[in-house]
């Protein structure tokens, strides 16, 4: 009988990481892009986009949860680090 249920619930284990890497791709699929006028409610920053090799204005996002504790990513020009003076 145990191996009944042991085999059943293996069965069932990729359909819940596949629920899972779906729910989480719908969330980081909302990226807002960022204008001046937007006013963000950033609690915690949780990840931005490394630019240190990049060299000229480039795109970035950022995800942050606001004092809500929801999750928001937004996408943004920045000037990148990597140019070199010489």
């Amino acid at each position: 009988m145990k191996a009944v249920v042991i085999l059943a619930l293996a069965s069932l284990s990729p359909f819940a990481f596949a629920e899972e890497a779906n729910a989480g791709a719908a969330q980081s699929s909302a990226v807002e892009q960022y204008t001046y006028d937007m006013k963000l409610d950033i609690a915690h920053v949780i990840s931005t986009t490394d630019v240190s090799d990049k060299c000229g204005v480039v795109p970035a996002r950022m995800t942050y949860e606001d004092s809500q504790g929801q999750r928001h990513t937004i996408q943004y020009q920045v000037w990148g680090n990597g140019c070199s003076g010489g």
